[in-house]
């Protein structure tokens, strides 16, 4: 589902996309008059080409995915046309261009988590965050992460993914209670990491399960919103603390786009503060230590129970 080709050449990722953002923009947002007998959502193919100077035809073919070696001045007018964002921009580029983006992206070869990007973790300990790659697998987090959300480092390598763990774990529609905002962010995170690594085959099997069992992100993949968000807020029902309300920063580091810094913490003085300071006092005296998402570990998958006892009364 990553790859950006069909058998016959087609660049089926980049039509989809542009598809999908062709149907959402109204022919009034754009000055264009909508007419009577208009039987397609969002502006016509003929009006995107005319809105960016382009012949009909070329346009056509460029959104059936057939007009290779698109110009960048060409790719900023399409842009332009269907108003797309900073991030959609970047993505159209990504998507018209698969051969160059593959030759510059690295090879999807399992990430190393820098001795500092541990140290971190750990000077955290009193806070979730974790450290996950542009495919959504969990690198490494630390014991405040395991506790809030479930304990990675136990499951199987190639399934310490928070992808998975959201679509595929009944617990997570248990945690999240906005858990559709949850969901989607993932979705567009996924796709954004699609532009940019179109032949990693460890992405194709990631989209191919989700896919195949699960409804909501087949329907939302299929919409190619993309979108970054590097921060915000995030309500989780917790089985020890209740309700709990936390914002999160997504903090990329520096030399590694696809490599990044997940943290939540709660407002001072909060509730969902002094929630997390007694999380952090039940479990101080168990195991501190930060666990890599890349150890090979063969043990069956975690119950999902956090690995934290109630105070008895």
């Amino acid at each position: 589902m990553a790859k950006t080709s069909s058998g016959s050449g087609d660049n089926k990722e980049l039509s989809d996309f542009l598809r999908s953002r062709r149907a959402r923009v109204a022919p009034e947002q754009a000055g264009v008059t909508p007419g009577a007998s208009r039987r397609v959502p969002g502006l016509r193919r003929e009006e995107v080409a005319l809105l960016a100077g382009l012949s009909a035809d070329y346009y056509i073919r460029l959104e059936r995915g057939r007009a290779a070696n698109a110009s960048e001045e060409v790719l900023e007018a399409v842009a332009r046309a269907l108003r797309l964002d900073d991030v959609e921009r970047a993505h159209l580029f990504n998507l018209a261009r698969p051969q160059s983006v593959a030759r510059a992206s690295k090879p999807a070869v399992p990430r190393r988590v820098r001795p500092g990007a541990y140290a971190l973790l750990e000077a955290l300990r009193d806070t979730p965050a974790m450290i996950l790659d542009g495919r959504m697998d969990v690198l490494a987090l630390n014991r405040m992460a395991r506790a809030i959300y479930v304990d990675f480092e136990i499951m199987p390598v190639r399934e310490r993914n928070m992808a998975r763990f959201i679509f595929l774990d009944p617990a997570a529609r248990e945690l999240f209670i906005d858990w559709d905002m949850a969901a989607r962010m993932v979705v567009t995170g996924l796709h954004l990491y699609a532009g940019r690594h179109p032949n990693d085959p460890r992405l194709t099997e990631l989209l191919d399960q989700l896919s195949a069992v699960d409804e909501d992100f087949h329907r939302w993949w299929a919409a190619h919103d993309v979108e970054e968000f590097a921060h915000g807020t995030r309500h989780y029902r917790h089985p020890l603390l209740g309700e709990v309300t936390l914002n999160y920063e997504s903090l990329i580091f520096p030399g590694d786009p696809d490599q990044w810094l997940f943290v939540s913490t709660a407002e001072p003085g909060s509730p969902s503060s002094t929630a997390l300071r007694t999380l952090a006092g039940r479990i101080g005296a168990l195991d501190t230590s930060v666990h890599a998402g890349s150890a090979s570990s063969p043990e069956r998958l975690s119950d999902r129970q956090p690995q934290v006892q109630p105070e008895k009364g």
